[in-house]
């Protein structure tokens, strides 16, 4: 039984996780009303899930510049990604330099798979 609930609890912060992405790919292709700075936010998150190493400081450049990072839906739901990634004991939290904690998920596909 305990399996089970862990499987959905995983499931669970899956699923706040791709709702987080889906977030901050919509407010990113919005770009401040610029579509060329809106499909541009949108290729950095892209080259940042195949590679978060190479790209970490330009998404953080991209997120920070378009005003990812205060964006109150943003934020409510990666706080919601963080209370579920705490109950099931699997999060890291990579903050080089960053004036605001981004979450790099350590046993997913990438951070926002």
């Amino acid at each position: 039984m305990a399996d089970g609930l862990t499987d959905f609890a995983r499931g669970a912060v899956h699923d706040l996780h791709a709702v987080l992405k889906e977030s901050v790919r919509r407010r990113l292709a919005e770009g401040g009303g610029n579509r060329r700075e809106g499909d541009y936010g949108v290729r950095v998150l892209a080259a940042y899930e195949t590679d978060p190493d190479v790209w970490w400081t330009r998404l953080l450049q991209v997120l920070t510049g378009s005003g990812v990072d205060t964006d109150e839906e943003i934020l409510a739901a990666a706080r919601a990604v963080l209370r579920a990634e705490r109950r099931t004991s699997h999060i890291t939290v990579d903050v080089p330099g960053a004036p605001g904690a981004l979450v790099r998920e350590s046993t997913c596909q990438g951070p926002m798979s």
